[in-house]
């Protein structure tokens, strides 16, 4: 069992009694809002470690309620619900600092073990004491979730900073979109790679001023290099 709290955000009744219903059998503690407002006013009061945050909301939409929590909070997990498969809604969603993207309907099973594969990966890497990674002007704190370049600390969310960790462990090394989804968000996420993608595009912005760069390989995947 857990005590992890999880903010439930939707205006459809039907969503939130299908969320309640599959999340509590795994014993987590949830609260629910069924719009913006209402959700930032039960996060502050809630202090929840994950948010499961629909985008289309009454009064305050999903995407203002992202960036109003990541302004003040980069460690609480926000998995995002779209009821559109377009890439421009999951891009601007993870821009805004979401960790993950469920599309409408979905499988209440997969959202399950998404949500249990973020919040392990979180707690493992807080539990976690392993010695820091330096490489050249970059330096990785596992233990304290810290990144520095030449001693000056650069700000990562917590799925940047597992990104970030999975490619420095293996510098040099091709690994695939699939292989960092597993290192770095823990699970299989049935090909949805976009989410990779777009964080190696704010890590890269990032780190521009360490000696560091992420190469693309073409139709593989990614590699940290000097």
């Amino acid at each position: 069992m857990t005590n992890d709290r999880i903010l439930l955000v939707d205006d459809e009744p039907a969503i939130l009694d299908l969320l309640k219903m599959y999340l509590k059998r795994e014993g987590f503690i949830l609260e629910s809002a069924g719009d913006g407002e209402a959700a930032l006013e039960l996060y502050e009061r809630f202090h929840p470690n994950m948010v499961i945050l629909d985008l289309m909301l009454p009064v305050l939409d999903g995407y203002e309620v992202c960036r109003k929590i990541r302004s003040k909070d980069t460690h609480t997990a926000i998995m995002m619900l779209t009821a559109r498969d377009e890439d421009i809604d999951k891009i601007i969603g993870l821009e805004l600092g979401a960790d993950d993207y469920v599309t409408k309907p979905f499988n209440p099973r997969e959202l399950v073990a998404r949500t249990k594969a973020i919040l392990r990966r979180s707690e493992r890497a807080v539990e976690t004491d392993q010695r820091p990674i330096h490489i050249d002007n970059l330096m990785i704190d596992r233990d304290r979730r810290k990144v520095t370049i030449d001693d000056t600390e650069v700000s990562l969310r917590t799925q940047q900073f597992n990104l970030l960790e999975a490619l420095a462990e293996n510098l040099g090394r091709v690994l695939t979109r699939e292989q960092l989804l597993e290192m770095a968000w823990g699970i299989d996420f049935y090909g949805q790679t976009r989410t990779v993608d777009v964080h190696i595009a704010h890590l890269r912005k990032l780190l521009a001023d360490s000696n560091m760069k992420i190469e693309t390989v073409s139709g593989v995947g990614y590699r940290m290099v000097p």
